[in-house]
C-alpha cells in the first residue's frame, strides 16, 4: 500500500480466524487494502480468562501477524502492553472506532464472527463511522448457517444423528457403495465406552514437544505481569501457536493416539489427561487447522490399517457431526439462546473450587488440576464431572458457560454456549440434548479410578462420607421431578426416585443444602 493512498477495505482478522485460506484474502489488493488486528483488555477480562488461554490467543495472533508481514501484507496491529496506560483503548469498539476515524476506509470486511456479541460490536462501530460492514462467509466449516437453517426447517426436533448421516452422504465421507456407511454401521459409539480396568492405561504416548520461541516467551511475560491475578499457570504452556506446529500435533495424534482413541473415548484416569484424546479442538477453533485435513488424515489412517474404524468414525463424528451441528444451533437460536434457563436456576454461582481446584472430591480435584495446568480436559470430565456437578448443584446455566469460556483454551462462544448451557446444563430445555446428563457417583466409579481414591463413598447419598454427586443427583431429580416427568427418557431415573422413602429424601435434601452453602463463591465475570 502506498503511503497516504486511500484504503479500499479494512480487513478485520479476529483472534479465532487465523487461517491463511480466509475469504478475506480472496480479493486482497496490497495497494488498497489494510489488515487489522487488536488485542484488547476487554476481551481478556469480560470473563476472568485463564492465563494459558490468554497466552495461546495472543501468541497465535502475533505469530499470524508476523506471517502476514513476511508476505508483505500491510497490517495495523494493536498489542497490549505490560503497562495499561500505554494502550490505545480499553475495548475493541474504542480502538476500532479511533482507527476508522483516522483511516477512513471505504468498507470494513470481516469473516462471520463466532461470537454474536462481537458481530454487534463491529456493526455498532461501523454504523457510528458511517462505513459499510460486509460480513463474509466462513469457508472453514463444512456447513454454513444458511444450509443448517434449510436442514432444520420443518423439523419438530433437531437431533445430531440424522444431520451427521446427511453430511456423511453429502461429502462422501466414510461411505461404502451408494448410501451405505463404511463397515455397515453409521455409529460405533457402543464400541467407544471401554474402561481401563484396575491396571489403568498402559504406555501412554508422551505429548508432542512444542518449542517456546521468543514471541511466545514475550507474551508469557506480558500475561504474568498484566494478568497476574488471573487463574491458571503458564510454566507448563505447551500449546501450538503456528500453523506448522498445529500440523505436527495432528500428525502426532493420528500416529500415536487415534488407534486407541475410540475404545477409550469415554474413560477417565487420575493424572492421565489427555489419555488418547487429541487436544486439537483449540487449534481447530483458532483455525490453525482445518477440519477437512483432520478428517482426511484419520480416514487415511483407517485405509492404511493404522487405526480401527470405531476410532476413526468417532473422531469424524466429533468434527463432521457434533461440531457442525452445534454451530448450526448457535446461529439459528441466537441471541435468545443465551437467555434460556429451562430449569429456572437463579441463585447458585459456580463453586469456588472451579477457580482454584481446592476440593477433596477426587474426580473434581484431578479435572481441575488439568484445567489449571493446561486450560483443557477432555469431554467426559467436562460433561460428567465439572458440568454435571454444576447442573446438579443448580448453577445458573449461563454462569457455567461464562466460567467455561474463561477457563478452557478451546472455548469460543459458538462452540461453548450450546455445549455448556445446552448439552451440559440443559438450560435450553432439550434443543441440543434430549435429556439432562445427570448421574450419581456410580457413573464416575464405572468410568474411572477416582472413587477408589476418594474420601467419599459413591453409593452413599447422605451422611458424612456421602458422595456429593450422589447426594446432589437425588436432590436434582427430587427438585425437578415435575418438569422432568414430561421427558420419557427420564422415566427410569424418576421411577428409582420414587423408591426413596420420605425420611431418606428429607436427609438428602438437608445434605444437599449444606453442600450448596459450602460451594458458594463470589462470581468473577
Amino acid at each position: 500500500m502506498q503511503k497516504n493512498a486511500p484504503i479500499r477495505n479494512l480487513l478485520i482478522i479476529l483472534g479465532d480466524q487465523l487461517n491463511e485460506d480466509s475469504r478475506l484474502f480472496d480479493n486482497y489488493d496490497p495497494d488498497h487494502d489494510l489488515l487489522w488486528m487488536a488485542e484488547t483488555q476487554e476481551e481478556s477480562t469480560h470473563v476472568w480468562c485463564h492465563k494459558i488461554r490468554l497466552v495461546l490467543f495472543f501468541s497465535a495472533m502475533r505469530h499470524f501477524r508476523d506471517a502476514q508481514t513476511r508476505q508483505n501484507r500491510k497490517i495495523r496491529y494493536h498489542e497490549l502492553q505490560a503497562d495499561p496506560v500505554s494502550d490505545r483503548g480499553g475495548n475493541f469498539n474504542e480502538i476500532l472506532s479511533a482507527d476508522l476515524q483516522e483511516l477512513k476506509p471505504q468498507k470494513i470486511q470481516v469473516v462471520l464472527p463466532g461470537d454474536f456479541r462481537v458481530t454487534e460490536m463491529l456493526q455498532s462501530a461501523a454504523n457510528s463511522a458511517g462505513i459499510e460492514l460486509e460480513i463474509l462467509p466462513d469457508r472453514h466449516f463444512y456447513v454454513s448457517p444458511e444450509e443448517f437453517s434449510d436442514y432444520s426447517r420443518g423439523r419438530k426436533n433437531l437431533v445430531m444423528e440424522p444431520f451427521y448421516r446427511m453430511q456423511r452422504k453429502r461429502f462422501g465421507i466414510l461411505m461404502d457403495s451408494g448410501d451405505q456407511p463404511e463397515g455397515g454401521e453409521w455409529n460405533y459409539d457402543a464400541e467407544n465406552r471401554g474402561k481401563f480396568g484396575k491396571q489403568g492405561p498402559k504406555d501412554l504416548p508422551p505429548p508432542p514437544q512444542i518449542r517456546l520461541d521468543s514471541r511466545t516467551k514475550e507474551v508469557i511475560a506480558l500475561v504474568e505481569k498484566r494478568f497476574a491475578e488471573h487463574p491458571g499457570e503458564t510454566d507448563s504452556f505447551d500449546w501450538p501457536v503456528t500453523r506448522e506446529d498445529a500440523k505436527a500435533c495432528l500428525h502426532d495424534f493420528i500416529l500415536h493416539r487415534l488407534p486407541l482413541f475410540g475404545k477409550y473415548e469415554d474413560a477417565m484416569w487420575k493424572g492421565g489427561s489427555p489419555l488418547y484424546h487429541s487436544r486439537l479442538s483449540a487449534l481447530l477453533n483458532l483455525k490453525l487447522l482445518n477440519p477437512r485435513e483432520c478428517v482426511d488424515a484419520a480416514i487415511a489412517a483407517y485405509q492404511n490399517n493404522r487405526a480401527p474404524l470405531n476410532s476413526v468414525e468417532g473422531f469424524v463424528r466429533q468434527l463432521l457431526g457434533w461440531r457442525e451441528f452445534i454451530r448450526g444451533i448457535y446461529f439459528q437460536e441466537m441471541p435468545e439462546y443465551a437467555e434460556m434457563n429451562a430449569l429456572a436456576c437463579e441463585k447458585v454461582n459456580v463453586p469456588t473450587f472451579f477457580w482454584d481446584g481446592k476440593t477433596d472430591m477426587a474426580c473434581v480435584a484431578d479435572t481441575m488440576h488439568s484445567v489449571l495446568k493446561t486450560a483443557w480436559s477432555h469431554h467426559i470430565p467436562r460433561l460428567m464431572v465439572l458440568g454435571q456437578f454444576s447442573l446438579l448443584l443448580g448453577v445458573h446455566p449461563y454462569h457455567f458457560h461464562a466460567w467455561h469460556m474463561a477457563m478452557y483454551a478451546d472455548a469460543i462462544d459458538w462452540v461453548s454456549l450450546p455445549n455448556t448451557l445446552g448439552m451440559s446444563q440443559y438450560g435450553d430445555g432439550g434443543i441440543v440434548g434430549s435429556k439432562p446428563y445427570c448421574a450419581s457417583g456410580n457413573y464416575i466409579n464405572k468410568m474411572s479410578n477416582y472413587c477408589s481414591q476418594c474420601k467419599y463413598h459413591y453409593k452413599a447419598a447422605h451422611g458424612e462420607n456421602a458422595c456429593p454427586f450422589t447426594t446432589l443427583y437425588w436432590d436434582f431429580l427430587d427438585r425437578h421431578q415435575q418438569a422432568l416427568s414430561k421427558n420419557h427418557r427420564m422415566g427410569f431415573q424418576l421411577n428409582n426416585l420414587k423408591r426413596k422413602s420420605d425420611a431418606d429424601l428429607k436427609k438428602i435434601r438437608k445434605h444437599a443444602d449444606v453442600l450448596r452453602q459450602k460451594c458458594e463463591s463470589k462470581i468473577r465475570f
